[in-house]
């Protein structure tokens, strides 16, 4: 695991930017989903629709640095989210392989593995922030 990310940093903007890529595949809108900088790094996004196996239980997309994507439902009385799969493979797979992930889920198909591998990603600091959005250039006027 990595230490706390600086907000401003290169892999915490990319965090984001992967983040909202995903959203945009699935359709999303970004206003339920966070980001989390703390050791370990996580994100969370609301999901529209509902697994058929839980109708009536809202769905979640869940990363971390640890285990990589998983798909959960909410749980009954606050508890916490009841994680039907994780996605596997690398830790921080391509966008498009993550939305094809949860739209096989909402569409029935199998969730993934039950249990968390932990997913070496030695690098993921490089692979967050490749994802950065190039920096803004500002141009000083003398």
């Amino acid at each position: 695991m990595f230490p706390v990310l600086d907000p401003q940093s290169k892999p915490a903007r990319g965090l984001r930017r992967y983040v909202g890529l995903i959203e945009e595949l699935l359709g999303l809108s970004g206003q339920g989903s966070c980001v989390q900088l703390d050791a370990p790094l996580s994100a969370y996004l609301a999901i529209d629709g509902h697994v058929p196996a839980f109708p009536e239980r809202d769905v979640a997309l869940l990363w971390d640095e640890r285990y990589g994507w998983a798909v959960a439902v909410e749980a009954r009385c606050g508890e916490d989210l009841l994680v039907l799969g994780y996605l596997g493979g690398p830790v921080l797979p391509a966008p498009r392989v993550v939305a094809r992930y949860v739209r096989r889920v909402l569409d029935g198909g199998p969730a993934g593995s039950p249990e968390p591998e932990v997913v070496p990603a030695p690098d993921l600091h490089d692979e967050l922030a490749a994802y950065a959005p190039a920096a803004d250039v500002l141009l000083a006027v003398g």
